[in-house]
Formats: C-alpha cells, sequence, structure tokens
C-alpha cells in the first residue's frame, strides 16, 4: 500500500515561522513534521510514499531525497500552479493506480492507527474512508456528520455555532481507492472536501466515515504549534522524541554538553551540539534544537528555540518560540506568545512584549521595547469579527493601532484608487478611531469619501447609491457603551460576506498589506448630499398621499443623529409631532435594557396623557424602533413584526416577508391569511440582509425592532419603517391598536443556558443524534425540534458561551415548560 504526503502548504497563520520554510518543515522536538507522518507510515508498513509539493519544493526534496535515509521510498509531484487537495493528488495518479492508498495531511502531527482505519474501510467496501476526531470546538474545520453505520451523510465547512450538529471533524487523511480518480480532469483544480466528496454524496457511492480514537492536531496556528510541542513532550503522542532519556521526560541528543549548574526541569527536548552554560534553566516543556547556546543564566520554559539559535546570559524566553541563527543578547526579554524569526538580532536589554512577532533578518537596538511587530503587527485575537464586525473594549483593544492595521487589510482588498465611504456616530473615541480608519486607508491607495457623524441607515443608503467599493463605519456597541464597534460593509451597503470577512481577517493575521506609492497615495473628500438623497429616495418610495386625518405622534430621538433630519421629514407626511431628546449626543443615547426602558416608560406617560395616536423611540442609530400605542401601551417583539408585516400585507400584493427561524408559527400563519408568501431565515442579522438581497423579499423583520426595506437599503432602517407604518395606517384608517388586537397572542417561551465552548459541540451532536427517532426536525439554524403541535428550538450563540431555547406551543405554561425540558437535557449532556 502507497501513501500520498500532502505537502505543498505554506503556512500563513505560521508566519513568521514559516516565512523561509513550507509548513510541513516547520520542527516538531527537532524533526520536521513531515518526518513524523513518515515515522507514523513505516510503524504501519507503508513504506512507498508519494508527496505532493508547491511552496518551497525544493526544501523538502533537499532533506527526504530519495526517502532511504528514513527507511522509505520516496516519490514527488511538483505543482506549478495549486492544483487543490484533490487535483495535487490527481496529477500523480500514474504511482497510484494500483491500488488503494492512504492520504495525510503532512501538517498535523498525530499517531493515528492506520492500520485500524484501513480495516475499518475494507470492511465497509468503501470507495472513500475519511479519518474524524472529535474536537471541543469544530468551528474551524469541516465538520462531517455520519449516520450510525458510518456512511457520510453530510459536510458542512467550518460552520457557525448555528450549524454545529456534529464534533466529529474531517481530519484530512483520507483512504481512497484508484476509482476516485474517475471523478477528476487532468491538470483541474479540485478539492476533496469542496469539490469530490460532495459528488460521491449526491451520487449516493459507499463513502464511509472512521473516528479514530488516538491523538491528533492541526498545527494551523502559532499557539497550536506550541501546544503539539507540549504534547508530544508529555508523552500525549506515541511517537518517538530524538535523544537518549537520560532521566524521564529529559531527552538529550549526541554531543550535547549541559553544564552540572544548569537545571533541567522535565519534560525537555535537547538536540545535537546544544551548549548549556551555568546557571541556565531549561524547561520545563522546552524544546531546544541543534547546535543552539544557552549562555549563563539564561531561563528557556514552555519555548521552542530552533537550531543555532543564541540565548544570551540572563535571558528570560517564556512561553515563546525564536527561529533558526536568531540572536538574543543579554538581559533580554522575549515573553509569551512572541515569535523571534530566523536570523533576528535582539541587542542587549530589549524587552519583546507578548503577541509581537520579528520577520526574519529584523535588528531590534540595545534597550528597545518592542510593542508591535515589525511587520506592522500581530494577531490580536482568534476571531476578528464578532456579528456586527470587529469590536473591542474602547481605547483598550480597539485601539489606533488596531484600526491602522484593520483600515489597511481591509483597503488591501481592493483595487488602487477604488473609493472607500467612512462614518461615525458622534463619541469621541469613534471619531478618534474613523480617523486612523482613514490614514490607513488612504497608505493602500483608497480614496475616502468622509460622511463625518452619520446615521448608519443614511450611510447604508449613500453606499448602495454611491458606486462606492464599501464602507467602514465607527459606533459604539449597542447595549455597551465601553465596547467600539468596526462595521465593514460592501458595495451594497450591506455586510460583508463571510468569504470577505475571511479575506480580510487572512490579510490582519498575515500582516501582509499593501502599501501604495508616495505618488498614488489616496485622497479624502467630505460628503456633502448624502442627507438629501436619501430623503429624495425615502419620500419616493412611501409616496405618502394626502391623508383623511392627521396623525399625531410623539418622537423619542434617543439623542440620535436622526434629530436632525427627521422632525422636518416627519411633517413631510402630514404627522403632527413632538420632540423628545432631539438632539445628537451619543453619550447619552439608550444602549442598555435598562436605559431602553426608561426611555418607553415616559414616552408611554406622555402618549397615553397627551391622547396621541402613537409614540416612536429611536435606537441604535437610527437601526430599530420601539412603538407605544394610543394607550401609551408598548407593542411589543413579535406583536410589532406581526402588525407593519399585517399592514404590508394588506397594502402590498403578493408581499414576500422574510422572518427568522425563531419567529412564532402563529405569526407565519397569521402573515399567509393576508395574502403574503413567508419564508424563513436564520436569527442572526446578515441572514435577513440575504432574504432581502438575494431572496427577493419586500421586507424583513425581527422581533427587536429592526426591520428591512430593500427598496431603500438593504439594512435596518427605524426613520423608513416608522413611515412606512404610519403611510399605510393613514391609507387604511385603522390605528396601531386596532391591527395588532386582530393578531393572535403568541405563546413563545425562551431562556438561554451557559455552556462552555469545549461542550458546544458534543452537546449539539447528542442532540442531533436524539433526534432521528423519527421526529420532524429542520436544522436551518440550529435544532428546531417539532412534537406534535409545538416546537423547541436550540441555537448556539455565535460569540458567547451559552445555548438560546425557544419554544412555542398553544399555552405558554406548556412552552415554558417545553424550555426548561430542554435546558435540563443540555445541562445534563454537558457533565463528563
Amino acid at each position: 500500500m502507497k501513501a500520498v504526503v500532502m505537502a505543498g502548504g505554506e503556512g500563513s497563520r505560521l508566519r513568521p515561522v514559516t516565512a523561509n520554510r513550507p509548513k510541513p518543515m516547520v520542527p516538531i522536538c527537532n524533526q520536521p513534521i513531515m518526518e513524523h507522518i513518515l515515522t507514523l507510515l513505516k510503524r504501519h508498513g507503508i513504506t512507498e510514499v508519494v508527496s505532493t509539493l508547491y511552496y518551497l519544493a525544493d526544501e523538502i526534496q533537499s532533506y527526504f531525497g530519495d526517502g532511504s535515509d528514513f527507511g522509505v521510498k520516496m516519490h514527488y509531484s511538483v505543482e506549478n500552479v495549486p492544483l487543490g487537495t484533490a487535483g495535487s493528488v490527481k496529477k500523480a495518479e500514474a504511482l497510484l493506480n494500483d491500488g488503494p492508498f492512504v492520504i495525510v495531511s503532512g501538517d498535523a502531527l498525530t499517531d493515528c492507527d492506520l492500520t485500524k482505519a484501513l480495516e475499518f474501510h475494507r470492511s465497509k467496501k468503501s470507495l472513500a474512508t475519511l479519518i474524524l476526531y472529535r474536537v471541543p470546538s469544530p468551528l474551524e474545520f469541516g465538520v462531517v456528520i455520519t449516520d450510525d453505520d458510518g456512511r457520510v451523510v453530510r459536510f458542512l465547512e467550518k460552520p457557525s455555532w448555528s450549524e454545529v450538529f456534529s464534533d466529529t471533524v474531517n481530519t484530512g487523511m483520507y483512504i481512497l481507492e484508484p476509482e476516485i480518480f474517475r471523478f477528476m480532469e487532468e491538470n483541474h483544480n479540485y478539492d476533496w472536501s469542496s469539490d469530490i466528496f460532495p459528488k460521491l454524496l449526491q451520487e449516493r457511492l459507499p463513502m464511509y466515515g472512521y473516528v479514530m480514537e488516538e491523538y491528533w492536531t492541526d498545527v494551523g496556528s502559532l499557539g497550536q504549534y506550541r501546544e503539539a510541542q507540549e504534547d508530544l513532550l508529555a508523552g500525549r503522542v506515541d511517537l518517538p522524541i530524538l535523544g537518549r532519556e537520560s532521566v524521564k521526560g529529559v531527552h538529550i541528543g549526541p554531543n550535547t554538553v549541559v553544564d552540572d549548574t544548569a537545571t533541567l526541569v522535565p519534560p525537555i527536548c535537547l538536540g545535537r551540539n546544544v551548549k548549556v552554560k551555568k546557571g541556565a534553566r531549561i524547561g520545563p516543556y522546552a524544546v531546544v534544537g541543534d547546535n543552539a547556546f544557552i549562555e549563563e543564566g539564561a531561563n528557556v520554559e514552555r519555548s521552542i528555540v530552533w537550531d543555532s539559535a543564541y540565548i544570551g546570559p540572563n535571558v528570560g524566553v517564556h512561553s515563546a518560540i525564536v527561529c533558526s541563527r536568531a540572536t538574543v543578547k543579554r538581559d533580554s526579554v522575549v515573553r509569551e506568545d512572541a515569535v523571534i524569526g530566523d536570523r533576528c538580532l535582539v541587542d542587549v536589554g530589549c524587552n519583546i512584549r507578548p503577541r509581537v512577532k520579528l520577520w526574519p533578518d529584523k535588528i531590534v537596538e540595545r534597550g528597545s521595547t518592542v510593542t508591535m511587530s515589525l511587520v506592522w503587527g500581530n494577531k490580536w485575537r482568534g476571531n476578528l469579527f464578532r456579528e456586527l464586525g470587529a469590536a473591542g473594549l474602547s481605547n483598550i483593544e480597539i485601539t489606533p493601532d488596531f484600526a491602522c492595521r484593520l483600515g489597511s487589510a481591509f483597503g488591501s482588498l481592493f483595487p488602487q484608487g477604488s473609493r472607500i465611504i467612512t462614518f461615525r456616530d458622534s463619541t469621541r473615541s469613534s471619531r478618534m478611531i474613523k480617523r486612523a480608519l482613514i490614514s490607513s486607508l488612504l497608505s493602500v491607495g483608497c480614496d475616502v469619501l468622509d460622511m463625518r457623524s452619520a446615521a448608519l441607515p443614511i450611510a447604508r443608503h449613500f453606499v448602495k447609491t454611491s458606486g462606492a467599493a464599501g464602507a467602514l463605519g465607527v459606533r459604539k456597541l449597542p447595549g455597551n457603551s465601553r465596547v467600539t464597534l468596526i462595521e465593514m460593509l460592501d458595495s451594497r451597503g450591506a455586510y460583508l460576506s463571510r468569504a470577505m470577512e475571511r479575506k480580510v481577517e487572512n490579510a490582519f493575521f498575515r500582516e501582509d498589506f499593501k502599501r501604495a506609492d508616495p505618488d498614488d497615495l489616496g485622497i479624502m473628500e467630505f460628503v456633502s448630499r448624502a442627507v438629501e438623497e436619501y430623503q429624495a429616495d425615502y419620500f419616493r418610495l412611501l409616496h405618502p398621499e394626502p391623508a383623511g386625518r392627521r396623525l399625531r405622534v410623539v418622537c423619542d430621538y434617543g439623542y440620535s443623529s436622526l434629530s436632525g433630519i427627521f422632525p422636518a421629514m416627519i411633517a413631510q407626511l402630514g404627522i403632527e409631532s413632538i420632540s423628545l431628546n432631539g438632539f445628537n449626543d451619543a453619550k447619552l443615547a439608550p444602549r442598555t435594557g435598562e436605559e431602553v426602558d426608561r426611555h418607553v416608560k415616559n414616552l408611554s406617560q406622555i402618549v397615553g396623557t397627551l391622547g396621541y395616536d402613537m409614540g416612536v423611540l429611536f435606537t441604535e442609530e437610527g437601526e430599530r424602533l420601539t412603538i407605544v400605542d394610543e394607550r401609551g401601551e408598548q407593542v411589543h417583539g413579535n406583536t410589532l413584526l406581526a402588525t407593519l408585516g399585517t399592514l404590508i400585507a394588506k397594502t402590498v400584493p403578493s408581499a414576500k416577508i422574510a422572518i427568522s427561524v425563531t419567529a412564532p408559527t402563529l405569526l407565519e400563519e397569521a402573515l399567509k391569511k393576508e395574502g403574503a408568501e413567508v419564508v424563513r431565515t436564520k436569527s442572526d442579522v446578515r441572514s435577513l440582509m440575504d432574504s432581502s438581497l438575494t431572496g427577493g423579499a419586500t421586507f424583513a423583520g425581527d422581533e427587536r425592532g429592526g426591520f428591512i426595506f430593500p427598496e431603500l437599503h438593504p439594512g435596518f432602517d427605524a426613520a423608513f419603517s416608522f413611515g412606512m407604518l404610519a403611510v399605510m395606517l393613514q391609507r387604511t384608517g385603522l390605528s396601531i391598536r386596532e391591527v395588532s388586537a386582530e393578531l393572535p397572542v403568541f405563546k413563545l417561551a425562551y431562556e438561554q443556558v451557559k455552556v462552555p465552548w469545549d461542550a458546544k459541540g458534543s452537546v449539539m451532536r447528542r442532540i442531533s443524534e436524539e433526534t432521528r427517532d423519527g421526529r420532524h426536525v429542520e436544522l436551518l439554524d440550529g435544532i428546531k425540534i417539532f412534537e406534535d403541535d409545538s416546537w423547541v428550538l436550540v441555537l448556539p450563540d455565535a460569540v458567547e458561551p451559552v445555548f438560546h431555547v425557544y419554544a412555542e406551543s398553544p399555552e405558554e405554561e406548556e412552552s415554558r415548560e417545553l424550555v426548561g425540558r430542554y435546558i435540563r437535557k443540555i445541562e445534563k449532556l454537558m457533565q463528563p
């Protein structure tokens, strides 16, 4: 049997350690990752290996040669252009057409029992067997769902938490029959997960998943790289470590000299010809490469020092990586998660702060404190994006430095000369961050159209109509005035697609930004007529008619920027209004639930006292609204959605209305009763936007006062939603209360339960397995289980370690009981 070792990866997320070497050549315990793979293959009797190469192929060929020094026979297939994970194997078909073969990733560490996997493959008579592994958090992997017999039934590539129905992920290891090649043409780019395996699934060919029980990790980040070293040192991986084990956990290579006064704290691994001087301390969980020199009093702990590196007297290296031939001179400190690249020189008395990365051949002058990477910065956190954009504590996590990097990453995606719109709320921190974004956009050659302070709906409309490539907006995060949110919009005014977000994230993490020539730097202009253009389309789409009665409305502007433009607009709608909190001051804007409730209470009292037709509160920079009726009673959540949806269904022929998976079934039935077509979406904002952009929805809304009218722009717009509501009430002659009185009473219950990140995947998998008993289940967003005339939805949160549980039954008490039952079930499933 032959093996294919996929070794073409460049390891961009491991930079700068992969700046001068392909990812499979990165050492773990002083051996390249790929060498550990060859050791594993030999253990299971596989001695003929085909290696697919692309990035720095010569490095791998020169190291392994014909394979004789490693006890195997090596063949190489080098790609001139990337052919994908499957296309690269197709290129080597002539070497693999004489029987089944195993594919192993050359950049993962594993001690998988390949013999057992092969026996499973043969017993199932499988065309393709995917070797799977259970992980606590499967978001960054391809999830594979199998039936009870192990047959693959579904793939989910890098799912969100609401799509995690299993914790078994694709390891990139496969056992395949040569017949697999008939699904590919030569010199075409194919990927196993996105092209070939889905085709096998579609044609119902035998494809199985084997869940391995041994060790596996994808060395996909610098943190995972260090963890893999520690796991091998700790004995959690059944692979040998070079060097004699002088005492338990202390591996020392040939010709290594350790001074008698030095301290070695296991587990550690020292390579060949290492010199450890007096008083030095190595370990625990430290690896020192061949020919390295550790001077007097140096301390290397939980760190990786590569070959020929020099660690000077009294230097501290703590949970860091020092690459080949790097020099760290005396009295310097290299702190947690820092990386010193190949051949870097860190002079005397320097302080390399946590998470700083130095690319190869950099020089740090004597006594310097390095707070950011010498190639523009460093990975700030594992996941750059939250639901609405990049968010963090103002001037602590979201700093001008961070904004410069993010703006450069965003602007680098577009051609030179592209126009990017910027806008903000009225807070000082937002103004500061927006200016940093503008500077970075200009530096990569983008032109900037600055709206200064603008409501988000007006900004979306301007992006859509201006022909700009995209937009960056800065505001306080709804619900938390201490957190700054940077929102990124595409040319339509919608949030970036997940694919575009990943491109921004990759550019941000790789710190690989373009820089424009000084003669080609961008220019900045201030926008002058965005409000007027918005108002023109606003009235064109509403086309208000002379009303039989003049509505009287109390408007609480919530100190938003709408206060400067909407009072004049509301008069043009033929509405008599009273304004509350009618000036722009983001510091005073209601953000928390308690603050909003105080505004609603005050609004209700004024409407009831004055006998006005309704009251409206604008929140979240003009995106959401709260309505109170003529009696001063709030029109809550789904009732407001149903009220507006019903009016649209009454007045717009063949209306198509999008609501989320969390909305009550009775609401859907009420809308259908009025002749509307109803479509369900995922519960997040961007899914509602997608329904209006690509799904043809007339109207989309959620239960928190956010409504989308795609003819104007693809985002929430409180001003237009209110205008549409007012115009339809005038046309029908109905009041808010009269419309809502016709609606059913919604018996929806909701609770949330804390679920640790590392338990989310297993809980979702076990709930999914329990529903294979014939019950009707929907997997649009989370797991929605139907029981007789009731349903319950289990929905993992994308940002917080919680599950949301919704339920609807004919009676409210039954809904609460159903939610409680599933809360208890989730808590039980979390127990070991």
